[in-house]
């Protein structure tokens, strides 16, 4: 299978309408207007490697809320912090519900394991009630 590359112009004029006003929106621009391709790169790169590993916990028949499914969930979401916007655990479970209600994002998951984009959401659930058990939510 050909690697698709993600393009984020593509999707600019939604995300614009749907976020414009949002402060981690209005970060994530910040930010990333500086980026060259290899931070693109790095980019892709890191989430790969996080989806890749997701993907292959799916495939071994790891549960979405044992650690090593929450600790990807918790690199994925460092990993937006890094790059995009403060992300906290709460906004990133809020995310995680896009990746099963809109089709674009299932599908992206999906194409890497069947009920890939289920999984990924429930892991990052768990791993934001992990983390709200320990008071930091």
């Amino acid at each position: 299978m050909a690697e698709t590359v993600f393009d984020p112009s593509v999707y600019q004029d939604e995300a614009e309408r749907r976020w414009g006003t949002n402060p981690e929106y209005q970060e994530s621009m910040r930010r990333t207007r500086r980026y060259g391709d290899d931070d693109w790169a790095a980019i892709r790169t890191e989430s790969e490697s996080v989806t890749a590993g997701m993907a292959a916990l799916l495939a071994e028949g790891t549960a979405p809320d044992e650690d090593a499914a929450m600790d990807l969930a918790e690199a994925h979401r460092r990993h937006i912090e890094r790059w995009f916007y403060p992300c906290s655990h709460a906004l990133h479970a809020g995310l995680a519900a896009m990746y099963t209600d809109d089709p674009r994002f299932s599908a992206y998951f999906d194409a890497r394991g069947a009920g890939l984009a289920t999984f990924v959401r429930d892991a990052i659930v768990a791993n934001a009630v992990r983390y709200a058990d320990k008071g930091d939510l």
